[in-house]
């Protein structure tokens, strides 16, 4: 697992992290990685089928209309690609 490491901190931020992990009832560290996490993966962003049960609501297929497209596309499976 990858680690980093954060040089020239101010003691002031320092110290805001621990008291802030202290009222969250965990370690700097954790609380360090829970910031960090929040701010590159946000709860808030759509998701992949979020977004396509979205798309197929605002097309308005029916269950009739997904069976269709079921029953009708190739279920041969998938070769690889040879790249030789």
């Amino acid at each position: 697992m990858p680690a980093v490491t954060i040089r020239n901190l101010s003691d002031e931020t320092h110290r805001a992290l621990r008291v802030r992990a202290a009222h969250h009832g965990r370690s700097t560290e954790a609380e360090i990685r829970d910031i960090i996490e929040a701010a590159v993966r946000p709860a808030e962003r759509v998701k992949l089928g979020s977004l396509l049960m979205a798309i197929g609501r605002d097309a308005e297929l029916a269950d009739s209309d997904v069976e269709v497209l079921q029953t009708s596309r190739d279920k041969t499976p998938a070769e690889p690609k040879a790249f030789e």
